[in-house]
């Protein structure tokens, strides 16, 4: 039989190196904010386990008393890392009245009315709530992300709950759990609290793994510079499309981008001002575009605008909502601003395409070319269908050029 003193420090060293890993992960990664609470839980609960090997060789009630307040605190840490994980709000106020009333109840077993059963009862549910809390958010999809990580850990908590109904059911029934005595039971149950308390937090680094995986593939699929997608998150969307037009029959449009002049930009301003003009395209572009299109820089200052279930009529309307954020910026830039004008070529997916992608951009690529040959600061379409109706045409008399093709409309630079 393992004696409770030999339990307790590895309970002690088991924690000590949980924290040093959460330190570790929490310096590496300071975004990660549930690292923090993390590694405080762990530190937390070590120092706890060495006030409960001081009540063990000293006949003193007060180690007793701060080492189940720091226990419950502890797991307390535990639950608010999880809040964090998930990117809610936590509540010292509520961290600190669990842990209050626990401590309350303890003390009051011990010196108004001594009771071991009750004691350990109260002390029981108040480490019970911090961990249904944890449970709570990591097994229900509405409440977090259900991943193996957090599945592993939510079905963890349940078990520690599990051991702490029967630690309370058996207490009542007569076993005896108290810390000082190196019984049987009580050495099983430290052995498990250090079994699924060390497993919990290997559910705990599994889901901070996933999160830190997707991140890394989310950055893959992002430039840097803008943070709209890069060219390879385009492909991938491009793709996908091209499918689900295939499947369906419903068409959608490509725009290509091209900001005028840009090499001009980097040779008279530098490339500071260039970036700054990337950057501030991007700003501009998003805020007239729908909730579903997608912004992607493919490359120095060449963008792409994939707008799902679209027409090329419609693909038209955002070119010029674009030229036009575009001209309204140019005409408002003074001093030392720089003023961005772009070529924009737009192209509708059709059969031919099919499932290649890289055909529907080479027709946009066809029309961008055009519009350039048009005299840049305008759009044209890959196509021969006739022009916007009058009514849809820009203000100050900025029409379009007729239907040949392929250049169909154009903004007045």
């Amino acid at each position: 039989m393992l004696s409770v003193p030999t339990l307790w420090t590895a309970f002690i060293v088991n924690f000590l190196a949980l924290g040093l890993i959460w330190a570790y992960v929490m310096r590496s990664y300071p975004n990660l904010e549930a690292a923090r609470f993390w590694t405080g839980s762990a530190l937390v609960a070590a120092a706890a386990a060495m006030l409960a090997l001081l009540r063990i060789y000293f006949d003193a009630i007060l180690p007793l008393l701060l080492g189940s307040a720091m226990i419950v605190f502890a797991i307390c840490l535990e639950a608010m890392g999880v809040q964090r994980f998930y990117g809610r709000p936590v509540s010292w106020r509520n961290t600190a009245l669990i842990v209050l009333l626990t401590s309350l109840a303890v003390t009051f077993f011990v010196y108004v009315y001594d009771s071991q059963s009750l004691r350990i009862m109260a002390y029981s549910i108040g480490q019970c709530v911090p961990v249904f809390l944890i449970a709570r958010q990591l097994l229900d999809p509405q409440h977090g992300r259900v991943n193996p990580g957090a599945r592993l850990a939510g079905v963890l908590a349940v078990m520690i709950m599990a051991m702490f109904v029967f630690r309370v059911v058996g207490t009542l029934t007569g076993l005896d759990f108290n810390i000082t005595h190196s019984s049987n039971v009580q050495s099983v149950a430290v052995l498990l609290l250090i079994f699924l308390s060390m497993s919990l937090n290997f559910g705990f680094l599994l889901m901070a793994v996933d999160r830190l995986r997707n991140e890394v593939a989310d950055l893959a699929l992002l430039d840097d510079l803008t943070g709209v997608a890069n060219r390879r998150h385009l492909m991938q969307r491009l793709t996908e499309e091209c499918a689900r037009s295939e499947r369906s029959g419903r068409s959608f449009a490509l725009l290509v981008i091209d900001l005028d002049g840009f090499k001009l930009i980097n040779d008279s301003y530098g490339h500071a001002a260039g970036d700054a003009c990337l950057q501030h395209f991007t700003l501009m572009a998003q805020t007239r575009l729908r909730p579903d299109d997608m912004l992607a820089r493919t490359g120095g200052d060449e963008f792409c605008i994939v707008l799902p279930s679209s027409t090329l009529r419609e693909g038209e309307m955002i070119a010029r909502r674009v030229l036009q954020v575009c001209r309204d910026d140019a005409e408002a830039a003074a001093g030392a601003d720089v003023a961005i004008a772009v070529s924009i070529g737009v192209a509708e997916w059709s059969r031919e395409v099919g499932l290649f992608p890289d055909r529907l951009i080479a027709h946009a690529d066809q029309a961008l070319y055009a519009a350039k040959k048009q005299g840049k600061n305008c759009y044209a379409v890959h196509d021969g269908a006739p022009p916007l109706a009058p009514d849809e045409q820009l203000p100050d008399g900025q029409g379009g050029l007729g239907p040949s093709f392929p250049v169909q409309d154009r903004l007045a630079g």
